[in-house]
C-alpha cells in the first residue's frame, strides 16, 4: 500500500480518529512541550501509539516546509471511494457536488476541500490537467478535510458533467456576467456547482456543458472572490435551502 506524509495538528489529529490504523509513525519537535503539544500527544496515546522525538531541521526534510507545526505523520493512503459512480450510487440524499476547473494552487484547493466538508458536500471533483492533486500541503490547509471529503480527478471534465446531467444532477456554473443571482437558484434538487480558478474562471467548454449559469452578488469595490470563500457561499446557500 502506498505512503504519503501529513503534517500540522488538524490533519494528524483527524487521520488519528477516523483511520488510526493508516498510521505508521508521527514525528514530533522534541523541543516543544505547550499545552497544544500536550493534548496533541494525549490523542497519540490515545491511539496507542508513541510518538517519535525529532528536530525541527529533520521535520522540516520531511514535511518540506517550515510550516509542520512540529507534527508529521507517516501513513497509508486511505481510499474514500472507488470511483464517482460507486459514491452516487450509495447516497441516500440528491447530492450535492462540489467541481471546480482550473483550480491548481494547492492552498486553494485546501481550502475548498474544508468548505465543502463544512457544508455537507458529497465530493469534490476535478480534471486531471487542470488542477492539484492532494499533496501534504493540500492536507495541511483542509485541516483534516483530505481525510474525509472524496476528491475524484477526471479525464475529462465536459464528458463528467455531461455523465452528471444523464443523472438527473442539475449543472450549475457561476460566473460574472450571469443573468440570474446565486440565491435564485434551485439547490434543493440534485446539484453540481462548477467554480473556475479566480480571474481566469471556467473554461468555456466547461461553461456550455452548465444548465444554467448564476453570479454571486457583489457590494463592494472589488470584482471577485477567492475561489475558496466563493464555495463556501454556495455551498452553504445550497445548504441553507436544504435544511429549510
Amino acid at each position: 500500500m502506498s505512503q504519503k506524509l501529513l503534517f500540522g495538528f488538524h490533519a494528524v489529529s483527524v487521520r488519528l480518529k477516523v483511520a488510526p490504523n493508516s498510521v505508521r509513525e508521527i514525528h514530533v519537535d522534541a523541543t516543544r512541550r505547550d499545552q497544544r503539544m500536550k493534548q496533541f500527544l494525549a490523542k497519540v496515546e490515545e491511539a496507542g501509539m508513541r510518538a517519535i522525538d525529532s528536530d525541527d531541521d529533520r521535520l522540516q526534510q520531511m514535511a518540506g516546509t517550515h510550516r509542520h507545526q512540529g507534527v508529521v505523520a507517516r501513513v497509508d493512503a486511505v481510499q474514500l471511494a472507488r470511483s464517482l459512480d460507486d459514491l452516487l450510487d450509495s447516497l441516500a440524499e440528491p447530492p450535492l457536488l462540489l467541481v471546480l476547473d482550473g483550480v491548481t494552487d494547492p492552498h486553494n484547493l485546501g481550502a475548498c476541500l474544508r468548505v465543502a466538508d463544512g457544508a455537507g458536500a458529497h465530493a469534490v471533483i476535478a480534471p486531471k490537467d487542470h488542477a492539484v492533486g492532494i499533496n501534504a500541503t493540500v492536507a495541511k490547509v483542509a485541516s483534516g478535510a483530505a481525510e474525509t471529503m472524496p476528491y475524484f480527478m477526471v479525464t475529462n471534465l465536459a464528458r463528467t458533467l455531461t455523465e452528471l446531467k444523464e443523472r438527473d444532477i442539475w449543472v450549475i456554473g457561476t460566473a460574472d456576467d450571469a443573468p440570474r443571482s446565486l440565491y435564485q437558484a434551485d439547490f434543493k434538487v440534485a446539484s453540481a456547482l462548477v467554480l473556475g480558478a479566480e480571474g481566469s474562471g471556467m473554461r468555456q467548454l466547461t461553461r456550455k456543458h452548465c444548465d444554467e449559469l448564476v453570479s454571486i452578488p457583489m457590494m463592494g469595490g472589488v470584482s471577485s472572490l477567492n475561489v475558496s470563500v466563493a464555495s463556501g457561499v454556495c455551498l452553504y446557500e445550497a445548504r441553507r435551502q436544504r435544511m429549510a
